[in-house]
């Protein structure tokens, strides 16, 4: 029986680790280029092992045993990431070769575009997928504000935490678990926050603090719809199951 086990588990768990092997090797690339000191290894290192192991659990969760061409650009955007944050890492805020940064983000930015066309235009979407493009995203946005808030602040921090403080809150309180409904303007939002934030690192503009500010403003008022649709949308269900 293990035996069996293991021949099934395998397959599901080879192609994440091919990818966090490719992690490793964009490291060493960053590393003989620019230099990375133990702390930006450490961080590189810890990014490539979490993204192995989420996808490695989510894969054998949905049952995929292979990915699928728009979750191969998300991985490529993944990678961009993991240097990304080993970089911040390594330097914590202080000389960090900006061009870089600011190139890899941008680039992970760009793709994140390509990968939600490619899966509709091979019609390969699936909710792992889906999950899998929003956290690297996520984590994107939490590095680039903790970059940039080295130079502008902690308040910047709110922009990559606000997303995990509502993770964190929907553990709590189940009501906040419900699907939300689509909107092209937190889309628009969750755009902002990359770009606003990539304009800011690169230090190009007198005034990107105003554009950071805008951003979290936009951030702000999107979670708080969505927290007031939540609570709302409770309120009705316990008046109907009430009335049943």
């Amino acid at each position: 029986m293990i035996t069996l086990q293991h021949t099934r588990t395998a397959p599901v768990l080879r192609e994440p680790a091919i990818w966090a092997v490719l992690q490793v090797l964009a490291l060493g690339v960053v590393g003989a280029t620019t230099g990375l000191g133990p702390l930006g290894w450490a961080a590189g290192l810890a990014y490539g092992f979490a993204t192995w192991a989420f996808l490695g659990y989510g894969m054998q969760r949905h049952r995929t045993s292979a990915l699928g061409p728009a979750d191969r650009v998300t991985l490529a955007r993944g990678l961009m990431v993991g240097a990304v944050t080993a970089l911040v890492a390594d330097r914590a805020g202080q000389d960090v070769p900006v061009a870089l940064v600011v190139t890899l983000a941008a680039v992970a930015l760009s793709l994140d575009w390509v990968d939600g066309q490619v899966a509709r235009r091979t019609g390969t979407s699936t909710a792992l997928g889906a999950r899998f493009d929003m956290e690297v995203d996520a984590f994107l946005i939490l590095v680039l504000s903790a970059y940039v808030a080295v130079h502008m602040g902690p308040w910047v921090l709110a922009i990559g935490l606000m997303r995990y403080v509502f993770v964190a809150a929907s553990w709590r309180f189940r009501w906040m678990n419900a699907p939300l409904p689509g909107s092209y303007a937190r889309k628009v939002v969750a755009a902002v926050q990359g770009i606003f934030l990539v304009v800011a690192a690169s230090g190009l503009l007198p005034f990107a603090g105003v554009l950071v500010g805008l951003a979290l403003a936009s951030l702000v008022w999107s979670f708080g719809r969505d927290v007031l649709w939540l609570w709302n949308n409770a309120a009705v269900s316990v008046r109907e199951s009430r009335h049943a």
